[in-house]
């Protein structure tokens, strides 16, 4: 009982906080009809300018962090990808009515990572002063790449089965260069490199971190903004998409948080950092993801995975995962 009123506290100060907050007021000003629009170059200069503050301070800790300590959360992460695809790919074959290519689309982008996610997060835990691995963000590609290229190769066996061949070698190449050209993976390796490689300290200080929580909240406006637009396209499917942008956020983040518990017992990983870690396996992606499907599995229906994804997976992932997970931590590592 202490632990759910402790939860539904932290859900009712997440509503109030500027991060979630914005993420409502965005879809409340297009349910009332207003004709405003934030231009796709805004957006996209946000998430470069996000993204790169998130992989400077993230290179920045790697450089005098042990390789050690990384890597059982990285192949973690790898595995939390996986199973999340695999999950996915394999209710959605249980239902006649869905497309296979609808369906192992879907499971790749709520495979893959939101950075607006994560970077939300990072916010709240700062806010509260929860400590945190600097390079837990650098686990994004280590969950976000395999889980595309997976959704993408599923996609391509089913059509093989159908009777069209082609190579998934090629794919599988082309993927992982669509993937890391994308721009926010671009952003967030090109952060991470000047972080270890560089000395970007002093910049980072003074122009990245004074302007990171503003720019993230006009990005939750704009994503609320999209989602509530995206309803619409999302009543145009079968409401198995629904239920389960509804219930996967959870369950992927309880699969982080399980890993991530492992991670800590084993090689002393962060209460923080496994928080976050849920909070990544719980996000979809909304910026990687979509293009790099629509480019890899064009066969499939964007209003199923992209519909499900903003409209109902990213608001659970920032509104009920994170305090949700926070309030998790709290009580088994009492944080």
């Amino acid at each position: 009982m202490e632990w759910l009123m402790g939860f539904g506290s932290r859900f009712i100060t997440q509503l109030q906080s500027p991060t979630l907050a914005f993420l409502i007021g965005g879809a409340l000003i297009v349910a009332m009809g207003s004709r405003l629009s934030i231009p796709n170059s805004i957006y996209q200069f946000i998430i470069f300018l996000l993204l790169m503050r998130i992989g400077m301070k993230g290179g920045i800790e790697i450089r005098s962090a042990e390789i050690g300590e990384m890597l059982l959360p990285a192949v973690f992460s790898v595995a939390v990808g996986i199973i999340i695809v695999l999950l996915g790919t394999g209710f959605f074959s249980l239902l006649a009515r869905v497309r296979w290519s609808d369906g192992t689309a879907t499971a790749g982008l709520f495979g893959a990572v939101s950075s607006s996610t994560l970077a939300a997060a990072m916010v709240l835990l700062e806010e509260q002063a929860v400590f945190f691995e600097a390079w837990v963000p650098a686990l994004y590609p280590f969950m976000d790449i395999p889980a595309l290229i997976l959704a993408i190769v599923l996609s391509k066996l089913g059509t093989e089965k159908a009777g069209t061949r082609t190579s998934a070698s090629t794919r599988i190449l082309d993927v992982i260069k669509e993937s890391i050209q994308g721009p926010a993976l671009s952003a967030l390796v090109l952060g991470l490199a000047l972080g270890i490689f560089a000395r970007p300290e002093s910049v980072l200080e003074g122009f990245y971190n004074p302007i990171f929580r503003g720019l993230l909240s006009v990005l939750m406006f704009i994503l609320g903004m999209e989602a509530y637009s995206r309803i619409r396209e999302l009543k145009q499917v079968a409401h198995w998409f629904a239920l389960y942008a509804l219930a996967a956020p959870i369950l992927h983040g309880l699969i982080g948080f399980a890993l991530g518990y492992v991670a800590h017992i084993l090689a002393g990983f962060s209460p923080g950092g496994v928080v976050l870690l849920s909070v990544i396996a719980a996000s979809n992606s909304d910026i990687s993801g979509p293009p790099t499907l629509r480019a890899g599995i064009p066969s499939a229906n964007p209003s199923t995975y992209i519909g499900a994804s903003t409209s109902i997976g990213t608001p659970v992932a920032i509104g009920i995962c994170i305090p949700l997970f926070v309030s998790l931590a709290e009580m088994v590592f009492g944080v």
